[in-house]
């Protein structure tokens, strides 16, 4: 993957733009919780080939990022985005990872259904 460049991934975001997608988005920090301090509270979301229209894509901030969805009756995002790449054609990768590496966020659109 590589560092996010909003000049390189808006253009990409717009090509998905009026289209039924397939989308994957996850936040976790469960695999990565510290479960040794009672105050951690483990917490996740994933959903995968849910499809969308979005008539409007925004990537905005200035590291880590944050991408909005703008749907007919509603929204999808993700925010803490660090790094993204074009996986094959029709499909955008778009992840945030922590200081040491670590998935923390994942939103990925596709053309075609996600392998499960």
């Amino acid at each position: 993957m590589n560092p996010i460049d909003k000049s390189m991934v808006q253009p990409l975001l717009d090509s998905f733009l009026n289209r039924e997608v397939y989308l994957h988005l996850e936040t976790t920090n469960g695999a990565y919780a510290v479960h040794n301090q009672e105050s951690n509270m483990t917490v996740g979301a994933y959903i995968r080939n849910g499809r969308i229209c979005f008539g409007r894509g925004t990537i905005t901030g200035d590291g880590p990022y944050r991408v909005g969805l703008k749907m007919e009756i509603g929204w999808v995002y993700a925010e803490g985005l660090t790094d993204f790449e074009m996986a094959q054609e029709g499909q955008l990768l778009l992840a945030g990872h922590d200081q040491e590496g670590r998935l923390a966020v994942a939103l990925e659109l596709s053309l075609s259904p996600f392998e499960l």
